[in-house]
């Protein structure tokens, strides 16, 4: 496999990740009634959501390398639809969210159309 498909993989691999331990770290809130400081304060010095912006940062320096290869109209659908799936999947299983069966049929039919907006890469 191509070096930048590789990154691609690695980027929204890291985007999910991020995202997913943001939402983590933010489970137990932010104190009621801090002011704008207060609610700064509170995600900086949470080292869970630190480590979430840490991974989207490294996950833009392996973006930015996929795209000088791969093609935003192929790159970005890849990103952000399998970002999903593997967000939506951790979400259920990690996180104890719920799919109703509308929200699953629609997984498969974002999944169906990206694979054929990326059907170039064959």
């Amino acid at each position: 496999m191509k070096p930048y498909y590789i990154a691609l993989a690695f980027a929204l691999v890291t985007n999910a990740c991020a995202n997913i331990l943001i939402k983590t770290g933010m489970k137990g809130g932010l104190p009621q009634g801090a002011g704008v400081s207060g609610i700064v304060r509170g995600i900086l010095l949470n080292p869970i959501v630190v480590a979430g912006v840490v991974l989207f940062g490294l996950q833009m320096v392996f973006y930015a390398y996929a795209l000088s290869r791969i093609p935003l109209s192929t790159a970005y659908p890849l990103m952000t639809s399998v970002g999903f799936l593997i967000v939506v999947t951790a979400s259920v299983v990690m996180l104890n969210e719920t799919l109703s069966l509308i929200q699953v049929l629609g997984l498969i039919l974002i999944m169906a159309g990206v694979a054929m907006v990326a059907s170039r890469l064959a």
